[in-house]
């Protein structure tokens, strides 16, 4: 097979072992991954690949069975994700950097179109003025099936709801606001024309493979709550299927289904699929406290339910799929596999094999070939390099509530090393770690620290009522859980309780900053990469940019459960920084347009006027994720200094 080694599945079942190598640098963690996305053509002819060097990000099509290997450099953009349209056009999302005036920076996303050639032909909306300086996304909500492909995207027109809408909306002063629509756009041109418009309620849609809008969701303007409605094929008008009650017990839609014509939900932890024509139910799986639907985008159907706490298990709904998937988690075992997509006629399948101490590998699998083809390495300088071992562990909290958590030793530690410890909560905070490789915990690990990273409550994937138990506690419950983990963890001699730092990104980084200031004798060091110091000030902001009537700014309060009096300020570390005693690092990206840079500089500024050791630096043309290999390489350096510093492993 032209331009991939292929591989019989004989021969990797029968694979050795990599022998060990020393640790590798900072920037071999901190590169961009050399392959960061990768899809496959309906016909299964093309492999478009999303990657490249450090410096270089570029799209690369592969032909099989052909030479040539044209290749699309990207330059200053940010790439996210691959997806065919039809078999010839991929569909790159960018981001990319707009400046409206001074100090008026913006992330904005958008789509191309290119060519199985790797030639750029068209950048979607580039001929609408209404549309080319929003700020954020255009999801892609479907393609359609027919000749020509067209992309569908959920975007924001001029606002022309129902007059009791406009009249509701008049009260609250947003007479103005925009609704979404689904435009239906023509890659080859990058333009559109709108093919459904909702309402100033309307959130989103889920389509058909003609294009058609089959279910609909709303989030009501004034009470902030969702309602979902279908469409039956063969209707015109919209049923409303089920709105939340406000008592928590509305179900959650997962997907629109085709051959079914149904909509997918879960409800009480089961996986159910409502007809749109009878809004009748039946039960598909038991599922579990958190379900992801697979996905067949070529049939619009779901192909599989993916559960389970420390790592997901796959209940398979199409044999066909589910084979594919059981041969190559047996030739590539000791590894999670993903299927990341597969031909139309499913004879080759794309594949992600990867653990926490193995970074992610990419391969193509042809049925017929009966071959086996790697496609490329996330992280290729870690190849064969020494890396932590992670085990699942769970504890109590005070509460009583049991917490989940990730594990991951130095490589070689011994039993019982008492080793100093990092205690790393994850972002979100409606968000969860994976059993999977990450390049900041193995840096750690690599250089002989132990990785603590609990699954506090307000975590996802654990039950709704997992997830509501964080509400109101970021500075409370959320903090006790992660020194409970430490205490847990310090009981079977794996770590000593003595030295422990924290570290954290986003909601991981007001972690840090909450535990050094709310709990300042727990720690003797904290890091906040792009955290939050201050919650009023946050809150200021969300009002200020989409105003107080908004579904975000009442979701973030009710998330920071702001009814009590004085709550914003007794959990803002900003607000304690005279307590502080451990030496706290803060680093931030100066295009952070997520939690701006301010709210590091405003915790540095405390910090400087009670006399308390502080190091704050500014990520040079970096966002909230840390997308340029240059300022994670330099992240990682500046984090391993002030931690060998301030704990040192002897």
């Amino acid at each position: 097979m032209r331009r991939f080694a292929g591989v019989t599945l004989a021969a990797l079942l029968g694979a050795v072992t990599p022998a060990i190598a020393a640790p590798p640098s900072a920037s071999a963690f901190g590169r961009l991954p050399a392959v960061e996305d990768v899809a496959i053509s309906p016909n299964g002819q093309r492999i478009a690949i999303l990657g490249g060097t450090s410096e270089q990000r570029v799209i690369s099509i592969a032909t099989v069975d052909q030479a040539g290997l044209p290749v699309l450099k990207l330059g200053d953009v940010e790439a996210t994700r691959l997806r065919w349209a039809g078999d010839d056009h991929v569909i790159a999302t960018v981001g990319y950097w707009h400046e409206a005036g001074p100090k008026q920076v913006y992330r904005i996303e958008r789509h191309i179109a290119v060519t199985p050639e790797a030639k750029a032909v068209s950048r979607f909306f580039d001929n609408m003025t209404t549309t080319q300086y929003l700020v954020g996304g255009q999801p892609i909500v479907g393609m359609t099936a027919t000749s020509p492909v067209r992309v569908l995207i959920n975007d924001l027109v001029e606002g022309s709801g129902a007059d009791s809408m406009n009249t509701r909306l008049k009260r609250k002063g947003l007479e103005n606001a925009s609704v979404r629509a689904i435009w239906s756009v023509d890659p080859a041109t990058g333009k559109g024309r709108i093919a459904e418009r909702g309402d100033y309620d309307t959130y989103t849609w889920d389509v058909d493979l003609s294009g058609e809008a089959r279910v609909r969701t709303d989030i009501d303007e004034l009470t902030h709550r969702l309602s979902v409605f279908g469409r039956a094929k063969g209707k015109s008008t919209w049923t409303q299927l089920w709105a939340e009650s406000g008592d928590g017990k509305a179900p959650t839609f997962l997907g629109y289904s085709e051959p079914e014509d149904a909509a997918y939900l879960s409800r009480d932890g089961k996986l159910m699929r409502m007809r749109l024509a009878d809004r009748s139910e039946e039960l598909v799986s038991e599922g579990g406290p958190s379900m992801e639907l697979v996905w067949d985008l070529h049939r619009n159907a779901v192909v599989g339910v993916a559960t389970g706490a420390e790592r997901p298990t796959i209940q398979w709904l199409d044999p066909e799929t589910g084979a594919a998937h059981g041969l190559l988690s047996r030739a590539l075992k000791g590894r999670t596999v993903t299927l990341a997509g597969w031909s139309a006629d499913r004879n080759r399948f794309l594949a992600r094999a990867g653990s926490p101490s193995s970074p992610g590998v990419w391969y193509l699998y042809d049925k017929a070939r009966k071959e086996i083809s790697p496609l490329g390495e996330e992280y290729p300088e870690l190849k064969d390099a020494a890396l932590g071992a992670t085990h699942w562990f769970t504890y109590k909290a005070r509460d009583g509530l049991d917490i989940p958590a990730y594990v991951t030793l130095p490589p070689g530690a011994a039993p019982g090393s008492k080793l100093p410890l990092i205690v790393l909560p994850h972002g979100g905070p409606a968000a969860r770690d994976s059993f999977d490789f990450d390049f900041v915990v193995q840096f750690l690990a690599t250089r002989g620290y132990a990785v603590l990273q609990p699954q506090f409550r307000g975590s996802t994937g654990f039950g709704d009522a997992f997830r509501d138990a964080g509400r109101g506690e970021w500075g409370g419950k959320m903090q006790t859980d992660l020194l409970d983990g430490i205490a847990a963890l310090g009981a079977t001699g794996e770590i000593d309780t003595g030295r422990v730092c924290i570290v954290g990104m986003s909601f991981g980084g007001y972690s840090a900053l909450a535990g050094a200031s709310l709990h300042p004798d727990a720690y003797r060091c904290a890091a906040s990469i792009a955290g939050i110091s201050d919650l009023g000030v946050m809150l200021s902001e969300e009002a200020r940019l989409y105003g107080r009537a908004s579904t975000g700014f009442e979701e973030l309060r009710n998330e920071l459960g702001v009814a009590e009096r004085g709550k914003i300020q007794a959990m803002s570390p900003a607000r304690h920084a005279g307590a502080v005693k451990a030496p706290i690092l803060l680093i931030h990206g100066d295009k952070d347009t997520v939690v701006l840079p301010s709210q590091s500089q405003l915790m540095a500024d405390r910090l400087k006027a009670v006399g308390k050791a502080h190091e704050l630096v500014i990520l040079e043309s970096e966002n909230h994720y840390l997308t340029r290999s240059a300022t994670r390489t330099q992240t990682l350096e500046v984090l391993e200094q002030f931690l060998a510093k301030n704990l040192p492993l002897n």
